[in-house]
C-alpha cells in the first residue's frame, strides 16, 4: 500500500509541475507579446518619421544659401541708398 501512495505522489508532485511551469509560460507571453506588439507600432512610427525627416531635408537643402542671398540684399539696398543719397532723398 505503501508504494501505491508513494507512487501516486511521485505522479501528483509531477503534475503540479508541469501545472506550474505552464502557468509561468502563459504569464510571460501574456508579458511578452504586448510589449511585442508595441515594438512593432513603434517601429512603423519610426519609419514615417524617417521619411519625413528625409522630406524635410529635400525640402529645406535651399536654406544653406540663404546666407548668400541676404548678403546680395544687403548690396543692392546699400547700392539703393548710396542712390537715394546721390539724388538728395
Amino acid at each position: 500500500m505503501n508504494v501505491i501512495a508513494a507512487a501516486n505522489t511521485s505522479i501528483t508532485g509531477w503534475v503540479v509541475g508541469y501545472v506550474i511551469t505552464f502557468v509561468v509560460v502563459l504569464v510571460v507571453v501574456a508579458l511578452v507579446v504586448p510589449i511585442l506588439v508595441l515594438a512593432h507600432s513603434i517601429g512603423k512610427e519610426a519609419t514615417m518619421i524617417d521619411d519625413s525627416l528625409t522630406e524635410s531635408v529635400h525640402n529645406t537643402a535651399a536654406l544653406k544659401d540663404l546666407h548668400t542671398t541676404i548678403e546680395h540684399a544687403e548690396v543692392i539696398t546699400a547700392g539703393l541708398h548710396r542712390g537715394r543719397t546721390r539724388l538728395g532723398g
